[in-house]
């Protein structure tokens, strides 16, 4: 028998109300049970609080009195937080962008055609220095119906002579307007950001103003601005940096624009803003959303319509987490970035493909990296609900705090004289690298792991092979990746393989059963694997008569005790003593002792230092490869 659902019917309705403080107090006895540290004993919680960059707090729990859960406005308005069109991306999910970086047209024409048979639905092309000659746009583009699929060029100097070009080729096809959401790509701050040549900043600038002037009379559909964040993200920005350099960036492209004569309204349709997408997905939906809701508040103070402020984004996968050892969870991370791309409403996205830090990508690169839109479009029906975050007390909250957070970051750059003088006088580089250098301790501490980098490296694994690709220019904000340091230390252990046929080794001497020895092996086997070191697990046990002979015939030249703190206490003292009696350089052990006698014991007996979770890696494993005579 079927019993119909009574009116407003609660599942919870026999249960009583849970309160936040009962939470609390669960909260404060399960850290009490593991010895946790609480910095406030009244707000319990406080000790599952996450520290973000630019010093946002996330907190363990949202709820309707301590979050924000009320989104405001709707799709299509201002302030565009929940997406900038009425009809978000439902109708047609979003714009699905492959970038193209190779230099000869021929090999750009074959994965072009190829793109646009199988899912790609608008062309990203890199033309001029570091890429396709502007001469060669016409061969590399035959076969591509330019009225149909959108071209956004990617030429830094020399975007007049590539746009030129692309509305020459554009001409000879139809009337000569182009496809609607094609964008010239001029970001003249943004070249001087890459390059460091601030000198040409004025002369392109006045130079891309004209040419916004000219397509809004001849071209209508058509952008001429990139406002890229992508400089910024790779040099170590935050998302709330990003947002920050963004408006100031978009901000002098509008002064610049009225200067040449177009009107507010007119010049922002002439801007489209890219922005990173990273595998943190939270924070990469709440950046988009606080971007739109941002620039929407820019717009109304310069006296422009609300819908004029609807900003268009084009979303990229970040190239700062592609990783060049094992290259294949670089899909994983693709694909959270993207779903996080497409649910914060971005109305473009890239996916870089997985072997994207290795060279020039290969066809089933490509391949993967299309299949991860179409999937989440198709198969995941992602973009079917609009702004499907809206209305969660984490993500609104989030949302506000960056949004504050940016806003802050972006006066602060207008105080200093705009972007382009902020850039100039380097107050940009030397926030970049502040901000760098405190994410750099968070990843060599592995409190940021690296999959398949920091954690659960993979030293045997097969490297992945590609075409180198073109160079890109530089010499103004650096680039760096995630795992610059721990690619630094594999590579001198791949050097080290090369020259002796052998990798550096570090000898474990696990004290015990198995079950005092398990959980402290395995984090210093995990450990060295980062820094490219072998870890020698045999025999499976010693003790302080089988430590010395077991470590002769590893061929290791330093040792790591391995057990609980109950069998240190009975055996560590004897075996350390063992192995430096048996010839090793260094005696390290897992774990830190709390209490000082003993700590003194095992130094005294020959420990020489102490590994444990928290502690430096980068450094650790630089000294342990220094000391294993790995060359740097």
């Amino acid at each position: 028998m079927t019993v119909p659902p009574e009116e407003g019917l609660s599942l919870a309705q026999d249960f009583p109300e849970a309160t936040y403080e009962q939470w609390q107090q669960l909260v404060s006895g399960v850290l009490r049970k593991t010895g946790a540290k609480v910095p406030d004993d009244s707000v319990p919680e406080s000790a599952l609080t996450t520290t973000l960059a630019d010093g946002i707090e996330v907190r363990p729990l949202y709820t309707r009195t301590n979050g924000n859960g009320r989104p405001r406005g709707f799709p299509g308005s201002a302030p565009f937080v929940r997406g900038a069109r009425p009809e978000g991306n439902a109708a047609r999910g979003w714009d699905v962008r492959q970038r193209h970086a190779r230099t000869d047209a021929a090999g750009t024409r074959e994965a072009v055609l190829g793109d646009l048979e199988n899912g790609v639905t608008s062309l990203w092309l890199t033309v001029g220095e570091g890429g396709l000659p502007v001469g060669e746009l016409g061969r590399a583009l035959e076969g591509v119906y330019l009225d149909l699929a959108p071209v956004v060029l990617d030429a830094g100097s020399e975007f007049g002579q590539a746009a030129a070009e692309l509305l020459r080729l554009r001409g000879q096809q139809t009337d000569g307007g182009a496809a609607p959401d094609s964008v010239l790509g001029a970001d003249p701050l943004g070249y001087a950001a890459r390059t460091g040549a601030h000198e040409a900043a004025p002369e392109l600038r006045r130079e891309a103003a004209a040419l916004a002037a000219r397509c809004h009379g001849e071209q209508p559909g058509l952008r001429t601005y990139v406002v890229d964040t992508l400089p910024y993200h790779e040099a170590g920005g935050s998302p709330a940096r990003e947002l920050g350099y963004a408006l100031a960036t978009g901000v002098a492209y509008l002064r610049d624009m009225a200067e040449a004569g177009l009107p507010v309204e007119a010049a922002c349709g002439q801007l489209e803003f890219r922005y990173a997408a990273t595998a943190d997905q939270f924070a990469t939906i709440a950046a988009l959303r606080a971007a739109r809701t941002l620039w929407s508040r820019v717009v109304q103070a310069c006296g422009a319509p609300a819908y004029a402020g609807a900003q268009r984004q084009h979303a990229v996968t970040s190239p700062v987490m592609m990783t060049r050892r094992d290259p294949w969870v670089n899909m994983l991370r693709t694909t959270v970035a993207t779903l996080a791309a497409g649910v914060g409403g971005a109305d473009a996205v890239t996916v870089l493909p997985f072997d994207d830090a290795l060279g020039l990508p290969d066809a089933f690169a490509r391949r993967i990296a299309r299949n991860t839109s179409t999937i989440l479009l198709e198969e995941s029906h992602l973009a079917g609900v609009i702004d499907p975050a809206g209305g969660s007390w984490y993500v609104e909250s989030l949302t506000d705090e960056l949004a504050r957070t940016a806003w802050a970051h972006f006066q602060e750059i207008e105080g200093a004289g705009g972007m382009a003088a902020a850039l100039l006088d380097g107050l940009v580089a030397e926030q970049l690298r502040v901000g760098w250098a405190e994410r750099s301790r968070a990843l060599a501490r592995r409190s940021e792991p690296i999959t398949g980098v920091s954690e659960f490296p993979l030293l045997d694994e097969r490297p992945v092979e590609r075409e180198p690709a073109p160079e890109r220019p530089g010499g103004g904000l650096p680039r760096v990746r995630r795992d610059d340091a721990y690619e630094a230390l594999r590579a001198r252990s791949d050097a080290h393989l090369a020259a002796t046929g052998a990798r550096p080794k570090l000898f474990l001497a696990a004290l015990g059963p198995a079950a005092a020895h398990t959980a402290r092996v395995s984090f210093v086997a995990n450990l060295a694997r980062a820094g490219g070191i072998e870890p020698v697990h045999d025999p499976v046990t010693v003790d302080a008569d089988s430590a010395a002979e077991a470590f002769s015939g590893s061929g290791a030249r330093i040792a790591c005790l391995c057990s609980s703190d109950a069998l240190y206490a009975e055996q560590a003292a004897g075996v350390a003593a063992a192995l430096k009696a048996a010839g090793a350089a260094r005696v390290l052990l897992a774990g830190k002792p709390k209490d000082a006698e003993r700590r003194a014991e095992f130094l005294g007996a020959g420990v020489d230092e102490f590994v444990h979770a928290g502690g430096d890696a980068v450094a650790a494993l630089t000294s342990l490869l220094d000391r294993m005579g790995v060359a740097a």
